[in-house]
């Protein structure tokens, strides 16, 4: 029997219990400065989609009755619902508010820039003195404050076509397709794959405007780094493994069943091309800085990588 006394019972010796107390000291330590980050992240989120979207949903149906003798009867309104980043846009299906099919062989027979041109002379009559801004693929109308992003699009040949980067000429795409995958991976992934893309977008502004990538390449890059995601299903998470995933991927171009990509890829060139290698520089450099500041926990680096 013994009569020890407490024989059941290990004592933990200092050393334990210093080591115990310090990994839970750094687990509530890690745990205040992700729900920091996150609480930033979502502070900027709230900024890009301030939008009111009853009132922009408005202008979309004045704007479709101004145009409807040019256009056919349905149009393609992606449920993403444009992305405004402060005054900056990047071109990408998540950022369009709707895209226009112009209809008949007169209409459809116009390039680009003359369909731009048809656009833009419509808002004009619709919203009176609304600015107007024009990039090569699409137009920007500002209403009282609101922003609408809308892209033109025609037939050939069954197909739809838009815009190509260059704006000259039509290019190719199955806008519809892309929305299904895009949607299809995002609802997989509880609606964070398009808050992840609108966070990407803006530190892709942070780099020189010729080596950007464009808003569908990353959004074709999204659909490949979250197909069978299995990662924590958080924005900040997410964010630095979109980063670390495109920093690699961008290099070799993306052939997308869609045909969206086939657009979007080109421009960067040919499988490893000195723009592809600035790229993924640029890339590891962001994907490198967000692992530094979850190292030493700054939340003021994280917040430079996201707004600077």
């Amino acid at each position: 029997m013994g009569g020890s006394g407490g024989g059941y019972f290990r004592s933990e010796s200092p050393e334990n219990v210093r080591d115990a107390l310090r990994r839970e000291e750094k687990a509530t330590e890690d745990q205040i400065f992700e729900t920091q980050v996150a609480n930033d992240i979502g502070d900027l989120l709230g900024e890009y989609n301030n939008r009111d979207t009853d009132a922009i949903r408005r202008d979309l149906d004045r704007l479709r009755k101004a145009l409807e003798n040019d256009i056919e009867d349905g149009s393609i309104t992606p449920v993403f619902g444009g992305s405004v980043r402060k005054h900056t846009y990047v071109d990408g299906i998540s950022d369009i508010d709707s895209l226009f099919v112009l209809k008949g062989e007169d209409l459809s027979g116009l390039g680009p820039t003359e369909a731009l041109d048809l656009f833009e002379s419509k808002v004009q009559k619709v919203f009176g003195q609304a600015k107007s801004e024009r990039n090569r693929m699409s137009l920007r109308i500002r209403v009282e404050g609101r922003v609408l992003e809308i892209l033109p699009a025609v037939r050939r040949e069954g197909q739809f076509c838009i815009p190509s980067e260059s704006g000259q000429t039509w290019s190719k795409v199955n806008p519809q397709a892309f929305i299904g995958k895009l949607t299809e991976i995002n609802d997989q992934c509880g609606g964070k794959v398009v808050p992840t893309i609108k966070i990407a977008k803006g530190i892709n502004e942070t780099f020189s405007e010729n080596q950007r990538l464009s808003g569908y390449h990353l959004e074709s890059l999204a659909i490949e780094a979250f197909r069978g995601y299995a990662g924590p299903k958080n924005t900040k998470a997410m964010v630095e493994h979109f980063i670390g995933f495109a920093s690699e991927r961008v290099l070799i171009p993306i052939r997308d069943k869609t045909g969206q990509s086939l657009h979007v890829d080109e421009y960067a060139g040919a499988k490893g091309s000195e723009l592809r290698k600035v790229m993924a520089q640029n890339l590891d450099r962001i994907w490198r800085r967000m692992k530094n500041a979850n190292a030493t926990h700054s939340r003021e680096m994280w917040t430079d990588l996201l707004t600077k």
